[in-house]
């Protein structure tokens, strides 16, 4: 008799815990496979020190195949999933197509960025979810500033060395927090013309920093911030974003060149092709965290609205804290459904944040018991060591190294900016040239952003959406990025037209691609790929200072504390974390795990 077959969608926190815990209860009694995009799981709340140049990527990103015995890895984007006939179809990394078929299928795709219709925020910034994004950050940070040294404008030096993060949960303080320590280290180095120092700017509509976290710990993150030389700006946010800075919602506008968008997440947008009824774009279960009506499929993580037993009438938020934990749950209840082990109803109580404001600094109360300067930091990364499922040596190692070295400020150049834009279901993975391109839809409907939301973060006009640019090949956003966006009129993100193999074209700033380049090599008369002449450093045309895009170019890309008890992130930014509801799937592309 053949074994029953369990299959897992996504190894964010609440997938790969449900993986981790099926392998040992039902190892030799069914069989285990884990979809995902990756074949790592990302330990999240470290991604900031990523962008900080603190740790290196792999040290955040635990092998699957490594840490997970009994457990069989595809990789895959999820596209669809037929209930009736209890099978999930994907798409491999090069574009082959599968089907799996299940007897248990355990759903934890995760969350994406949250939209919200604000002009110009989705061709101009960034989002903070994957690993991409985080080395996209660091090299545009570290680009930034030695352009800005070497600057003869004042006004060109101060917009490129200012950096503007939307969002004050746990994302967006520890950005800005690494972010600022970092940038006065390059400055100490190599100080910049004109005496100027970086300026980095935390905006949120809420009153306070860390709006989800005890008051006492948000007055600690608040004062070292504003030590360290943030500007933090409550009750203020983008009312709209343009090339050469933002518009704030009091009315003033920030000559800049980076927009990191930390504002919340929405669910993974494959929910809604389930079928099933949802609960603002999460998938309604039960405290067994079963899918009513469907008792082979289980959903956990920020995808799942679980109820929240201790707080009735209301649904366990989404974080890591809780996906980390559901996921436990999930696998002990699929084991019990086939005859292994008892069921269990998902209850937890939290038992402590932490965040991690860079050095020595940290923001945390474990147990409830708020730490005073460095015993905190020593607590938070104590913790982070004791909740990673790897790499723990070397993270430690790293640190260590950090404290006794001068930090390594330079700019690897893989990851561009069309390559990771913000509206995306697919965080944890980078666009490639050659690899087709997702049909980009409106954020409008059940899964746009709500009126409330958009009361909330800021005005814009009527009837607007963060829908791509008219016009735009392959449906992406008209772009005038700043910080080493595609130029404009290059069509951003895909491939050129009549480029075979869509190479990236030179002295298209983003590596975009050039119009009648047969072959898709580089443009005539530059050998060897090499930059224009006249183009100091493979910098861009003339005229556009320091890596900036040509205006009329239509670009390719817009531009955690951590719980104690498990690993953490938040509703960031002041917002609710839980999305208004879902958006249609893109074909092509998933997201990952929880985070």
């Amino acid at each position: 008799m053949s074994r029953p077959r369990i299959v897992i969608v996504g190894a964010g926190f609440a997938g790969y815990r449900t993986a981790r815990t099926l392998s040992r209860l039902m190892r030799h009694k069914a069989d285990v496979t884990l979809l995902n995009p990756t074949d790592y799981f990302l330990y999240l709340p470290l991604l900031p020190q990523v962008a900080a140049g603190i740790l290196e990527p792999r040290r955040v990103s635990v092998s699957l195949s490594g840490t997970l015995p009994h457990v069989r890895l595809v990789l895959g984007e999820a596209d669809s999933v037929d209930l009736d006939g209890q099978s999930v179809h994907y798409t491999d990394p090069e574009g082959g197509g599968g089907t799996l078929a299940y007897d248990r299928l355990v759903l934890a795709v995760g969350s994406v960025n949250k939209l919200l219709p604000i002009p110009g925020v989705a061709e101009y910034a960034h989002g903070f979810r994957g690993l991409p994004e985080a080395l996209y950050l660091r090299d545009h940070v570290t680009r930034q500033v030695e352009l800005a040294a070497n600057a003869d404008d004042p006004k060109s030096c101060a917009a490129r060395c200012t950096f503007v993060v939307v969002g004050a949960g746990y994302t967006g303080t520890e950005v800005a927090a690494h972010g600022q320590m970092y940038t006065d280290a390059q400055v100490r180095r190599h100080p910049l013309r004109h005496g100027m120092q970086p300026r980095w700017m935390l905006l949120d509509i809420a009153p306070r920093v860390l709006p989800e976290m005890d008051e006492r710990l948000s007055r600690t993150a608040d004062r070292v911030l504003r030590q360290r030389g943030v500007e933090v700006r409550m009750g203020t946010s983008v009312k709209e974003a343009t090339p050469g800075g933002v518009l704030l919602t009091d009315g003033e506008f920030v000559d800049t060149r980076t927009l990191v968008w930390c504002v919340g997440v929405r669910p993974d947008p494959l929910v809604e092709s389930t079928g099933q009824p949802l609960e603002r774009g999460r998938l309604l279960v039960d405290p067994h965290l079963q899918v009513p009506g469907r008792p082979e499929v289980f959903a956990c993580g920020d995808a799942a609205a679980v109820p929240d037993l201790n707080n009735p009438g209301t649904y366990t938020p989404m974080t890591a804290q809780h996906a980390w934990r559901h996921g436990k749950v999930a696998a002990q209840n699929v084991a019990a459904s086939l005859g292994v082990g008892e069921r269990h109803a998902y209850r937890h109580r939290d038992l402590g944040f932490v965040v991690d404001l860079g050095g020595t600094k940290a923001a945390a109360n474990p147990l409830g018991v708020p730490l005073p300067g460095p015993l905190a930091g020593a607590v938070t990364r104590g913790y982070h060591l004791a909740a990673m499922p790897g790499n723990r040596v070397r993270v430690a190692a790293d640190w260590l190294l950090d404290a006794v070295l001068p930090r390594q400020a330079v700019q690897l150049g893989l990851v561009r900016s069309w390559s990771v834009p913000l509206d995306t279901s697919s965080p944890e993975l980078a666009r490639v040239p050659g690899r087709p391109e997702p049909r980009e839809t409106a954020p409008t409907g059940p899964g746009a952003a709500t009126a409330a939301d958009t009361a909330r973060q800021g005005t814009s006009p009527p009837g607007h959406t963060t829908e791509p640019a008219r016009n735009q090949p392959d449906g992406e956003p008209a772009n005038n990025h700043p910080g080493s966006e595609p130029a404009k009129n290059q069509p951003g993100g895909g491939p050129a037209k009549n480029q075979p193999g869509g190479e990236p074209a030179k002295n298209q700033p983003g590596g975009e691609p050039a119009k009648n380049q047969p072959g898709g090599g580089p443009a005539k008369n530059q050998p060897g790929g090499e930059p224009a002449k006249n183009q100091p450093g493979g910098e861009p045309a003339k005229n556009q200072p320091g890596g900036e895009p040509a205006k009329n170019q239509p670009g390719g890309g817009p531009a955690q504390g951590q719980p104690v008890s498990e690993p953490g992130e938040e509703p960031a930014g002041g917002e609710s974390a839980e999305a208004p509801g879902p958006v249609q799937r893109r074909p092509g592309i998933s997201a990952e795990g929880d985070s």
